[in-house]
This record gives C-alpha cells, structure tokens and sequence, in this order.
C-alpha cells in the first residue's frame, strides 16, 4: 500500500466509526467546504485544504511522499525524536522500516488538537443535552485548549523526521473513534448491571489484561462494584477531556456510568459531586485497542507492523 492509501483508510474507518454518525460527518465536511468557498483569496492560501476531505485535524500525513510504497511500518502511542532514533537505528541494522506511525498527533496535527473537540458536542447531544449548551459548554475548554497549543514546540518531531527521512503520519481520532464503537457494542450486548461488572467486562479484553500486568489496568475511579452502571456513556473520543461542566448536564440526561480513557482531579471531583460512576480504562492500553483496530486492517493487506513506544499489539485477525 502506499502511504496515502494507509492513510485514507484511517479516515475512512474513522467516519464509519465517528459517534456522530456518517450523515453528520458528512453535513460538517460540507460546512468546510462551503466555509473555504467564501474565503478571500489570501485566506484560501492560508487555508488546510486537508478540512475539506478529512474531518479529523488531529491526524495527518506529517512527512513523507505519500505515494511511496509501504511494506513495514514503526508503529507507537507517542512517537517522538527518540522513536524515531530507534527507527534509524532499526534501519542501519537492516531493518525495513517505511514508515513511522504516531497515535498521538504531532506537528500542525498537534496544533489543531481543539478542531476536533467538537465532536464532544454531537456526543452531548446524542446524550440528551440541547445542542446550544452542549456548544456553550465546550466552547470554554475549546479555547483553554487552543491556548495550550500555542506555546508548544510542535513540529520539532516532525523536523527529525525530515533530517532522517523517516515518513511519519499520525492517527488520532480514527484510532478513538474505533476504541470508542467497540466498547459501545461490547457493554451494549453485554448489558452490564453494576459498576463491578463493567470493570469486569473491560478486564476480559487482551490489552487491559496486559495493563494489569503493568500495573496501569482498569479502575473504579468514582463509584463502587456495587452501585448499579445505570445508562453507560463511552468517553473515548473527542481529541481531549472535555468540559467539567458537562458532568451536571450528563448526570440529568440520565447517565450512570462513564468508562473513560483518563481524567483529570477537577473533573473527577464534579463527576463525584452529580454523582456518576466512573471506571477508567486506562490511557495507553485504550489508544492501544483503537490503534491495533487499525493496524489489523494493515496486517491483512500485507503489511508487517513493529510496536514501540507504549503500544500494546493484539491481533484480532478477521
């Protein structure tokens, strides 16, 4: 495959597996475009193409032609300078290595972090909280994000990756939008009655039995085994931790239950405060999930992947 296909085969899986649903994938691509038609001629030269056909900011072909041959990629959660030493290292010893694969955005994907967060207000939405103070909501943490952004020395990785000629991409909220359906389906079949049980659930799935292992598996993180899950919300996606308003607004849409990836203390605490369970899958074995969903589809195609960088590899085959 070359590295375009790869990579329009991650966009494709990830609008197929987008909480929104297809049809408002495609409504919000459509604003995009109607959006860049209006632009003035400098801003259109200013403008991510890229938006117009993939909804996903936080994933892109970072460097590399995207026409080359893949044949072995270098796959991680989070790839960074040093993953990509080890990459060229790999490759003086012999090792083919065609492309580095990155979860975690870097670069101008880095950079665009907040675009995807959006998605969190369709996801509110579906929940049962009103589109306009589910927008209101994010909007605050939209823009505390953006902020955060800028500072940052984005594309010092991907620089390393031009100096070394290494080919680089990342794949962020495609490989969540995988981890999130499968979880959704899993606990919809499922029907869990307790927290206890959701815990359970997650701990029968290879890369949270890894996690334990490691000390880093799924937890009770507000809530007990014995307190009823009651509506389940699966918060995997959506570029990063939403809005700590947002809890309020979950618990009277009728949420019980979120199974998150991670959460930070002041959102745990509101979590706690409107009295929602919380079980936390854990970070790296849930970017784990997601990313093995993806690489599965590359291994039947051919295509032989080597992990680093946190990634625990689960084959599902078929």
């Amino acid at each position: 495959m070359k590295i375009k296909e790869i990579f329009d085969l991650f966009i494709e899986l990830g609008i197929e597996n987008d909480p929104r649903g297809k049809e408002e994938v495609e409504k919000y691509l459509a604003r995009q475009n109607a959006k860049f038609q209006d632009l003035s001629q400098e801003e259109k030269e200013e403008f991510d193409v890229e938006r117009l056909k993939n909804p996903y900011a936080d994933s892109r072909i970072l460097y590399g032609d995207e026409n080359r041959e893949v044949n072995t990629i270098l796959a991680g959660i989070d790839i960074e300078i040093g993953e990509l030493l080890l990459a060229d290292n790999l490759r003086s010893k012999g090792q083919n290595i065609d492309l580095v694969l990155a979860h975690h955005p870097e670069g101008k994907a880095l950079a665009s972090l907040f675009d995807v967060m959006h998605l969190q207000e369709d996801v509110l939405h579906r929940l049962g909280v009103p589109i306009n103070i589910a927008e209101d909501i994010m909007a605050g943490r939209i823009s505390e994000v953006r902020r955060g952004m800028l500072p940052l020395n984005h594309n010092k990785t991907v620089d390393a990756a031009k100096l070394l000629d290494l080919p680089f991409i990342c794949a962020h909220t495609p490989a969540d939008n995988m981890v999130n359906t499968f979880l959704e389906k899993l606990f919809a079949e499922r029907q869990p009655e307790t927290v206890g049980d959701v815990l359970k659930i997650l701990k029968e799935i290879p890369e949270y039995q890894e996690a334990i292992k490691l000390n880093a598996g799924p937890t009770i993180f507000v809530g007990s085994k014995e307190r009823r899950a009651g509506k389940i919300f699966v918060d995997m996606t959506g570029g990063t931790s939403g809005s700590d308003d947002a809890f309020a607004k979950l618990a009277n849409a009728g949420v019980g239950t979120i199974v998150g990836m991670h959460i930070g203390e002041k959102h745990r605490k509101e979590a706690e405060k409107n009295h929602l369970n919380v079980v936390i899958a854990g970070h790296m074995s849930s970017d784990s999930l997601g990313m093995n969903l993806l690489l599965d589809k590359l291994e039947q195609k051919g295509i032989e992947v080597i992990c680093c960088s946190g990634l625990i590899r689960y084959k599902r085959g078929n």
